[in-house]
Formats: structure tokens, sequence, C-alpha cells
């Protein structure tokens, strides 16, 4: 007998109405997870959400030597004070790219690391040779045999890396080694992210000193060891934002609660163009629409532009949106899969290259469809909620990935979307 996959079944043509509270940052929580590899004190992370990315990176923590306490809601008590391995296996790191994310720490702390190459997701090509470029830099040997990377430093100095291209798990990695290498590290076209800059918060509450994250240029003083200490994980402002173009798209009226506007100017801006009425408040954002949106042409690029983990969602919205838009996508070659599977539910889209020219329709049409990423099946989830009839999406634990309870926070705006396993 084949194991049943789950699917989430979506009648469609409910306004989203009501209010939800939005979940901690699956990009934020990862690298804070891998943070307690810089100390023998106790790491204290809240806020985590339930997802199965984090899963996978708290058994990769506990296999490295972690001491892992879930406390039953969604905080995690971590303390590394006995590494037993200094490996992260390919079982571990094919799901889940993030896993990366071990190597800066470890080789920091331990002196060696021995990271497989990593998978995830297939929207493109996101070499690692930045993060090993830059562990160079810093006095690392490292050596790349049997698709593993083995890292060796016995003490990790101060260096001024140039990023060749802006990453964010790049940065994150070299930032986390840095703290605790001798002398000052200075890190050029670094990433801007929020959840960098959530990340150096709590390194700073750990004793690190760290100056310009949130800048393209971070500097890290070492010092000799970190302390324990206690964050809160972000808000999600990819979960905000999707939920924000699954209102605007169904013509409803949303509130939701314990997120940060401020970290989604882009998508605010575009959904204002789209003809939405935002209001914002400390931790909360409303929006309602009580007309047909109109296009919104976009173009992703490195934050505070445009993100590229909202490109997928802005397309559904264009697919039913009044006129034509075209969206650019620069950052990934291969995130435009979903185009083939909206097209399916009647969409009328043109793709050239690394473009989508998107003629917006009355009505989408309910149908069978496959997910290929994590944020091209939320733009399925959105596409579904507006269409006629029942659409099945298949391969949902790419969304399992990065949303929390999903069909849950939207059965409570007033979905129809249900989870079955079918074999």
């Amino acid at each position: 007998m084949h194991e049943s996959k789950p699917k989430l079944i979506i009648q469609g043509g409910n306004p989203l109405r009501g209010e939800i509270r939005i979940s901690g940052a699956k990009n934020a929580a990862l690298p804070l997870l891998c943070a307690a590899l810089l100390t023998e004190d106790t790491v204290r992370i809240s806020n985590v959400p339930r997802l199965m990315d984090i899963t996978t990176m708290l058994s990769l923590l506990k296999q490295i030597g972690v001491n892992v306490e879930d406390t039953g809601s969604s905080e995690f008590v971590l303390c590394a004070a006995n590494l037993t391995q200094l490996t992260a296996p390919y079982d571990m790191v094919k799901t889940m790219r993030a896993a990366i994310l071990v190597l800066g720490p470890l080789l920091a702390r331990a002196g060696e690391a021995y990271i497989s190459l990593p998978g995830g997701c297939a929207i493109g090509l996101r070499p690692v040779d930045q993060h090993i470029k830059g562990l160079e830099a810093m006095g690392a040997e490292i050596s790349i045999e049997h698709g593993y990377i083995h890292a060796v430093a016995r003490q990790l100095h101060g260096a001024r890396i140039v990023m060749d291209i802006v990453t964010v798990t790049g940065t994150e990695n070299l930032m986390m080694a840095a703290t605790l290498a001798h002398g000052t590290t200075v890190i050029e076209n670094a990433a801007r992210e929020p959840e960098i800059v959530d990340l150096a918060n709590c390194l700073t509450a750990m004793g690190a000193r760290i100056h310009g994250a949130g800048s393209d240029i971070i500097t890290v003083e070492g010092v000799p060891a970190l302390r324990g200490a206690e964050h809160a994980v972000m808000p999600d402002r990819i979960e905000t934002g999707t939920f924000l173009v699954a209102a605007c798209a169904t013509g409803g009226n949303i509130h939701l609660t314990e997120t940060d506007p401020q970290l989604l100017d882009a998508v605010l801006d575009k959904l204002t163009e789209c003809g939405a009425r935002i209001d914002t408040g400390n931790r909360w954002i409303h929006l309602e629409i009580q007309q047909r949106p109109q296009s919104i042409t976009l173009r992703t690029a490195p934050y505070p532009a445009f993100p590229t983990d909202m490109q997928a969602q802005f397309m559904s919205l264009n697919c039913i949106a009044d006129g034509t838009a075209i969206i650019t996508e620069t950052i990934f070659e291969n995130r435009l899969m979903h185009v083939q599977e909206l097209k399916r539910m009647n969409a009328d889209i043109r793709v050239e290259g690394n473009t989508a020219i998107v003629h917006g329709i009355p009505r989408l049409d309910g149908a069978h469809v496959m997910a290929t990423d994590l944020r091209a099946s939320a733009s399925l989830v959105i596409a579904g909620l507006v269409a006629h009839g029942e659409t099945v999406i298949d391969r949902i634990y790419h969304l399992d990935r990065g949303y929390e309870s999903i069909e849950e926070k939207l059965s409570l705006l007033g979905a129809s979307i249900r989870r079955t396993r079918a074999p």
C-alpha cells in the first residue's frame, strides 16, 4: 500500500473576514535556533512556529548533541553544553537548505564542521560558495568531499568579507561565526532583511558585539565566549503578506494581530495600489477592499524592495485583477513554476524569460493542481479561494514547511478549506 498523501480541498468564492494571529517567522527562527550552538549556556527561544522545517532543524540540533526542551507552547529551551557530533548529514539537509546555518556556529565554537551540501525548494541555484569564501577569509580550511563541506579552524580570526551576491543565510552564517572570532570582522554587501536584525538582537543579548545589522555593512567584534539569553522570534512578514493578499483577492475584510506593519512597506504599498484600504497600528494590520482589485506590476529585489517570497501570491491576485500586470522575478531563476498550475485554472499568463505578463480575468476555475515549492503552494491556495468550484492541491508538504496551521486560520476567516488524506 502506498502511504496516503495529504491534499487541500478548497471551495472558492468566500470573502475572508475576521481576525487571526500571525505566527513567528520561520526564516528568523531557524538561525536563532542555530545560535544556541555558540554557547554552553541555556538559550530560550519563544514565538517559534510549529512547522516542518523547525522540526527538522531541532532534530538536527539534537543529533549534534544539543539538549532541546519543548515547553509545550511555542517556546524551546536549548543547551549546547555537550556537542557530541559535528555533522549535519544528507538526510537532514536534503529537505531543508537552512541546515547550512549550523556551519558557522559549529566551526566557531567547536573548531570543525562536516555539513552535507544542501537541498530544499527547487526554485533555483542558491550556491553556498559565499559561506565558504567568507569562512576561508576568517582562517578556516575548507574542502568539499563526497557531497560534504568539511571545515576546520582552530581559531577563526576577524576579516573583511565582501559578498559577491546578497545572501541572507550567508550573512547569518558569517555573522554567527564572527561573534567568537579573534578580532573584528566586517561583512560588506550584507543582506538587510529584518530576520538578520532579529538574529543580531539575539546574539547581542548573548554578549556579542554587532553593529550595522539591517544595513549593507555589518561589523562584528569577536568575544571569547557568549552566554545564554531569552529571545522572542519576530512576526512572520511573509505569512502576514500572504493573508493580506488572500483577503484582497477574495474581497475581504481582515484584522491581523501580533504582526509588524513596518516589516511590510513594499507589500502594503502594492496592496494600497490595487485598491485595498489598509490601517495599521502597534502590532496589527487591518485590510478591507470593496471593489475588484487593480492589476499591480512588480519587480522582486532584495530587502527593503519587493520580496521574492511574495511574488507568487501577487501573481494569483493579478490573475483576477482588473487590467494587465508585468511581474519580473530577479532573485531566483526557477521561481515561475506556479504559472503552469495557475493556467490549469484558466489564468491568462504569458512568460518571457524571468517575466510574467498577467491579464486579469473576472474569475478562475477550480482545478486539480500541484504545489512545486513553498510560496507557489500559497499562491495556489489563494487561487483556490477565488476560483469558481472546487480546487484540489497536491504535494502540500511544501506548504507545511512554511505556514503554521494555514487551513485552520483560513477557516477562522470563513474559507471553505479542508485537508484530506487520499490514497
